[in-house]
């Protein structure tokens, strides 16, 4: 692990030092999580969908072609992440609540331990 202390602008600015920016492959945007008090910037993947066959195949079905194919795949291609990630925040919500809330009910279902003969 390397750590290096870099300043903050005026307007919350900070600069990527040239070795960590290439040595990432860096390019206009990063990744950006906050987390257990820590903020954490990763580079973003070129190939950020999984699903691009499977949008491009769709969008064939339906009739695109040529730069309107091109154009209908960047704007669904946009959507992806975001539907992505509402649903992982959706998912983490309901293990909340189950966390909170949850109850073995494991003896009631089967009886207990002692119940079971050898």
């Amino acid at each position: 692990m390397e750590m290096k202390r870099i300043k903050i602008s005026s307007k919350r600015q900070v600069t990527i030092p040239a070795k960590y920016y290439t040595g990432l492959g860096l390019a206009d945007e990063v990744d950006c999580i906050y987390t257990d008090n820590m903020l954490i910037l990763l580079p973003v993947k070129s190939h950020d969908s999984a699903f691009s066959e499977e949008i491009l195949a769709d969008l064939i079905e339906q009739g695109y072609e040529g730069k309107d194919l091109l154009e209908e795949f960047k704007k669904v291609n946009k959507q992806i992440r975001p539907a992505v990630e509402q649903l992982i925040k959706e998912a983490d919500a309901l293990a909340k609540a189950a966390s909170v809330d949850y109850r073995d009910r494991t003896d009631e279902i089967f009886g207990s331990h002692g119940d079971l003969e050898a």
